[in-house]
């Protein structure tokens, strides 16, 4: 992605980028591109986590990632999640488990 920034940049061109890799690369490439549209619901960037099947698979860690799943959508987990800033203080992620 950051390849990708710095050739749109060389071209003026336009380009599609998620958040984290924008804030860590904008100043140390010093790329003159600004942002011309964010927030639009159709740009929503979706994470999930979720167990494999240990009927399937049966080597798979089922219980461990059951409490790491448990722990990623708890009021702890999701206060991690929405902590985690760039070197600038600018927030990478947006938790939304419900």
């Amino acid at each position: 992605m950051e390849k990708t920034q710095r050739i749109a940049d060389e071209k003026r061109a336009y380009t599609l980028t998620d958040r984290g890799t924008w804030l860590a690369t904008k100043d140390k490439d010093k790329l003159e591109m600004v942002i011309v549209l964010e927030g639009d619901p159709v740009l929503f960037n979706q994470y999930g986590v979720m167990a494999v099947n240990p009927q399937k698979h049966k080597h798979v860690k089922y219980k461990e990632a059951t409490e790491l799943i448990n722990w990623i959508i708890s009021k702890e987990g999701q206060h991690t999640i929405a902590s985690v800033r760039d070197k600038h203080g600018n927030q990478l992620f947006i938790p939304n488990a419900k």
